[in-house]
């Protein structure tokens, strides 16, 4: 069903919403992503203010690891 699709993908979107949120207030010091997640992540990742003061290193397996930095990247 298309509309519990969407709904799952909102809910996902939110939690990423969420979980960027945690990452600049140093609830959390690092956010990993594996490579499934990794596109609708990026989704919520560039729509945000800071998007610059996200770092992503990758990792081996197609995982990403995200930290914040308190400067933006150049």
């Amino acid at each position: 069903d298309i509309f519990s699709d969407y709904k799952e993908s909102r809910d996902t979107m939110t939690d990423y919403k969420s979980m960027l949120n945690q990452l600049r207030t140093k609830e959390i010091d690092f956010l990993e992503i594996n490579k499934a997640e990794y596109l609708q992540f990026r989704e919520q990742l560039i729509m945000d203010e800071k998007f610059k003061n996200f770092r992503g290193e990758a990792k081996q397996g197609g995982s990403v690891v995200f930290t914040y930095l308190d400067q933006p990247r150049t």
